[in-house]
């Protein structure tokens, strides 16, 4: 089975329109929201009636760029994203004077998102991938048995041993908690029809998340392209409410 899960949906009217469109084409099935951003309430009223499967995209390395009273939440927030975005490594770093203002956080935007849906998220993944921070990881700030994304995949020879381990033992445990993909891949990196054929073998006997941001011109040119839609449409297509 094949999930292709368009995010950032809600942070800018580009991002939503164009995911929607995609959606409408049938090259995506399924998008991941943000809350508290510019076009978060347009994206949900934009969502009604659609049958999108639609997941929360955990913020927690930009600032809320859409109105929230809430001074505590953007206090909150702001001091999440100064450390997470402090360099690249700091996701891995676990910072125990935070530990209150991750959970307040993370439950602020579950319930927003419960607000404007009306229904809890199908799937949560992050922005930057930082729903695998160390902090969302030890304290088991996501409820057991939640759907949500895994790590990237890689094909052999891509990426140093390290980094293929940690990924590994951390997904492993990912699945032991929640219920993850068996692969997951950005489109990004899939460009080329012959890695795209590759990831879209593994889909034919396992459950595949092909991550995209349609309003990237080159990702957008690929997924209407018609050798994609030929290949997605080889494959059984479905969203994290399939899983």
């Amino acid at each position: 089975m094949i999930i292709v899960n368009a995010d950032d949906w809600g942070r800018t009217r580009a991002e939503t329109d164009v995911a929607l469109f995609c959606y409408k084409e049938r090259r995506i099935t399924s998008v991941s929201a943000m809350v508290f951003m510019e076009d978060s309430s347009r994206a949900a009223d934009l969502a009604k009636n659609t049958g999108l499967d639609i997941g929360l995209h955990l913020n927690l390395s930009q600032r809320f760029t859409g109105d929230t009273q809430a001074r505590l939440l953007r206090e909150y927030h702001n001091r999440i994203v100064r450390f997470l975005t402090f360099n690249k490594y700091t996701l891995l770093v676990y910072n125990p004077a935070l530990r209150e203002q991750f959970r307040y956080v993370y439950q602020a935007q579950v319930e927003e998102f419960l607000r404007l849906y009306g229904q809890p998220p199908s799937h949560i993944n992050g922005h930057h991938h930082m729903h695998l921070c160390t902090n969302i990881l030890v304290d088991r700030i996501i409820p057991k048995n939640e759907k949500i994304r895994r790590n990237f995949s890689f094909f052999p020879g891509e990426k140093d041993i390290f980094n293929r381990i940690y990924r590994r033992l951390v997904d492993r445990w990912l699945s032991k908690r929640y219920f993850v993909t068996d692969y997951f891949f950005a489109l990004s990196g899939l460009l080329d029809i012959d890695r795209m054929l590759n990831a879209f073998k593994l889909a034919k006997n396992s459950t595949v998340e092909i991550e995209t941001h349609p309003v990237d011109s080159k990702e957008y040119a690929f997924l209407m392209s018609d050798e994609y839609l030929t290949m997605l449409n080889s494959l059984e297509k479905g969203t994290y409410a399939s899983i």
